[in-house]
């Protein structure tokens, strides 16, 4: 009984890892195949979220994030980006709640930003989000998760979550050192990743793809990996070598 929270404690490190793990393949897997954006709601969005504001530019660019270029149909892929005056302009943020909030649009909610706040909404297969730099304010407008996206987002957390939990409740029965060496591993070498992943779901939730994280540290992790994996086998070699056999004196004797 008193090694079974040590073994409750390992199972949750792993489920909490490699749910992290699975979360982001799932929300690549459902994210892929979204609809283009269309001219209309490009045209209509920004005049209905900010009324009575023009925008002094706009742009189209291809979703970039941690290092990694989206393809056009994942989520985030594409954007459309509007530029309103030279510097932050906080007062469209509150503007933009209001409008969002009168003419039906969804999932409102704050983006934290360096200058002030954003907002965020969605509706029509759209997430239009409102953001603060020191240089502009910018209106984003992208496309909404397809369907089946957050299915296979859950689907992905859940498979992870369990085979996580199952390996490290399998490790932690093992003899010693094996359970500590194995979970220091593991956790050095998937905490970056999950820890920025939860990091920009706190900021973002599910509006903005989180698997780039991954693929983004992948340069740095696997080298990590295969370090770590050498480390752990030598050590565990190093402790199943025979032991130099003791020469027994009173077997000596009598043999002499």
């Amino acid at each position: 009984m008193g090694r079974r929270p040590g073994y409750v404690a390992m199972a949750l490190l792993g489920a909490l890892l490699f749910g992290t793990a699975g979360l982001a393949l799932g929300s690549w897997y459902g994210g892929r195949g979204t609809e283009p954006l269309s001219a209309e709601a490009i045209r209509s969005a920004p005049g209905e979220l900010l009324p009575g504001v023009e925008p002094s530019g706009a742009t189209t660019v291809q979703g970039y994030r941690y290092g990694v270029w989206l393809a056009a149909d994942d989520v985030g892929g594409s954007r459309v980006e509007f530029q309103y005056g030279d510097g932050a302009d906080c007062v469209l943020s509150e503007l933009m709640r209001r409008a969002a909030e009168t003419r039906g649009w969804r999932e409102t909610r704050r983006v934290p930003g360096a200058s002030c706040d954003g907002w965020r909404a969605e509706r029509d297969g759209l997430t239009v989000t409102l953001t603060h730099t020191r240089y502009a304010s910018r209106l984003s407008i992208t496309q909404s998760a397809p369907g089946g996206f957050r299915a296979a987002t859950i689907t992905g957390t859940l498979l992870g979550a369990a085979a996580g939990a199952a390996l490290f409740w399998v490790v932690a029965r093992r003899r010693r050192p094996v359970p500590l060496l194995v979970g220091t591993l593991v956790t050095v070498a998937l905490f970056p990743g999950a820890a920025l992943t939860w990091t920009d779901l706190a900021a973002n939730r599910l509006a903005e793809p989180v698997w780039p994280v991954w693929r983004g540290l992948a340069p740095v992790l696997v080298p990590l990996w295969l370090v770590l994996l050498l480390v752990g086998v030598i050590v565990l070699a190093r402790r199943r070598d025979p032991a130099v056999p003791v020469t027994d004196p009173v077997a000596t004797g009598h043999a002499g």
